[in-house]
């Protein structure tokens, strides 16, 4: 069995896990996976606390790339068009009312497979000073990053930059050919070299197996240093996409696969995103008992339907929770 590191996720001895390490662990029956999973949760992190992050699509639709999860994408036939992207004053206006709710993080995505120097992308570039200037974190998803394109948005003050891997090498091709999984560790590597955080994870249900989701996990967690932040999403079947008629995710593959990733990676925030929306209130507390300390806050994700900001106020009222408190003038950027 792997053993659960004490350490930052920046020390030089982030330990190795292999495959077998990874799927006993994942295998272990639920709750003594989850009292450990619990215990490496308060050793690394207050006990109480859940970070609000709001998530706002900048640039919606159009995306050439095959996700087959994605209804951004332009070869599918989906309610999601391409739209023009947003000005600088709105998005701001959208991080202002997130920071007003509660939230402490502001992730912008953009429905691009790279980014292209250009307007475009210093519209974002003035997105996350602005963002920055109001004290919160900011994070983005903009597809692929080039090294000096990571140092511009590093320069600007981005905290994060969130570039799943979404599953394993091995089930990579079956759910996208437009981009190979190098790829996506490249961006991860122009990301970290640039001194920005690294926020990656992946999806459950799209028909990976058990040995796909524990081979994720393990790629997330022999990165050095570990990602600071990793999200675990279940599939949204959104009609017009290849992954339509996908059966619902089993919520407790969800608290499973939440609990491995906060044993292999303590010291991250392990983030409860997409298909929230669908988890009973009691689903949803299980997640976070199992070391989900972070949830998407607000109507939407990108495209995709979330649960009302007053309903989960009160799911972390009645679970014993606390939001995370802003971090305040002092992580605003400075000139």
């Amino acid at each position: 069995m792997p053993t659960e590191p004490s350490s930052h996720v920046s020390h030089p001895s982030t330990p190795r896990f292999t495959a077998l390490e990874v799927r006993a662990l994942y295998d272990l029956p639920l709750l003594p996976l989850v009292d450990r999973a619990r215990a490496v949760h308060r050793a690394h992190h207050p006990d109480n606390e859940v970070q609000l992050c709001t998530l706002l699509s900048v640039k919606t639709g159009g995306c050439p790339e095959d996700c087959g999860y994605c209804p951004q994408s332009s070869k599918y036939d989906t309610a999601v068009g391409a739209e023009r992207m947003l000005d600088v004053k709105d998005v701001l206006a959208s991080a202002r009312r997130a920071k007003e709710l509660g939230s402490t993080r502001f992730c912008m995505g953009a429905a691009w497979r790279e980014v292209k120097d250009g307007p475009a992308f210093d519209r974002v570039v003035d997105m996350v000073r602005g963002v920055k200037d109001m004290g919160l974190e900011a994070c983005a998803t903009l597809g692929m990053l080039s090294a000096e394109q990571a140092q511009k948005l590093a320069d600007a003050g981005l905290d994060a930059y969130n570039h799943n891997l979404d599953t394993s090498r091995e089930n990579y091709r079956s759910i996208i050919t437009t981009r190979t999984f190098d790829d996506r560790l490249e961006t991860l590597q122009h990301v970290r070299a640039a001194g920005i955080t690294v926020c990656s994870g992946g999806i459950i249900g799209m028909g990976e197996s058990a040995d796909d989701r524990c081979e994720m996990l393990r790629t997330l967690a022999n990165l050095d240093p570990q990602p600071e932040s990793v999200p675990i999403n279940g599939l949204v079947a959104v009609p017009g996409t290849p992954l339509a008629d996908r059966p619902p995710v089993d919520p407790l593959d969800l608290v499973r696969m939440i609990a491995v990733a906060r044993i292999l990676i303590p010291a991250a925030k392990v983030r409860l995103s997409a298909g929230r929306a669908s988890l009973s209130r009691e689903a949803q507390m299980l997640c976070m008992l199992a070391g989900a300390n972070s949830i998407f806050y607000g109507d939407k994700l990108l495209t995709t339907p979330n649960p009302d900001e007053s309903d989960d106020l009160a799911l972390i009222r009645d679970a014993g929770l606390t939001p995370m408190a802003p971090a305040g003038a002092a992580n605003a950027r400075h000139a």
